[in-house]
């Protein structure tokens, strides 16, 4: 982290901060970051922008894995739970049926698979966005709230290792902000 000094205080610069009125002009930015180095960048926006996890070379995220695994594991526990209690704990033998069959078992199997997987799906999207997040240094940022609304913001931050805090920031565009922790 970069450390800058005020008046009478002491404090950490968590980047800088560029302040976009249209995502063309915000994907201009990213590319030129990324040609001149940068990679520990975030870009806020008010909606999905086609391409800009390309731009950012962003990977591809693993949430799809998790809702495999949690569909996974939620099907196999359905089923062994009917298997286990119709032919293990409570084995009944009615009208000659055998003890498990996988048939009946189908609609309980499908809805415990979606039930997990949907867990799995919710909790590991939040677990990757690092969510609940009550305080972040960009919030710190005057026009913060058009971030929401009409705003496209691009931060590079200090624990790049290209960053320099006195350098010359005004390739980014004519906003540009140090953001504090």
């Amino acid at each position: 982290m970069t450390t800058m000094t005020n008046t009478n205080r002491e404090s950490t610069v968590h980047g800088v901060l560029a302040d976009f009125a249209t995502p063309d002009e915000l994907m201009t930015a990213i590319k030129e970051a990324r040609k001149r180095g940068y990679t520990k960048f975030e870009a806020y926006t008010p909606f999905p922008i086609h391409g800009i996890d390309e731009a950012m070379g962003a990977p591809r995220s693993p949430l799809g894995y998790i809702v495999m695994c949690g569909g996974l594991v939620g099907g196999t526990i359905a089923l062994l739970l009917q298997w286990w209690t119709g032919a293990v704990a409570y084995p009944l033998t009615i009208a000659g049926k055998p003890l498990f069959a996988i048939e009946p078992s189908i609609p309980i199997t499908f809805e415990l698979t979606v039930l997990l997987a949907s867990f799995c799906a919710v909790f590991g999207m939040f677990a990757l966005n690092g969510l609940p997040q009550f305080y972040h240094p960009v919030f710190n940022y005057k026009k913060w709230k058009g971030a929401t609304d009409d705003r496209f913001l691009f931060v590079i931050e200090a624990r790049d290792r290209k960053f320099k805090a006195g350098d010359d920031w005004s390739w980014l565009g004519t906003e540009v902000e140090m953001v504090e922790e």
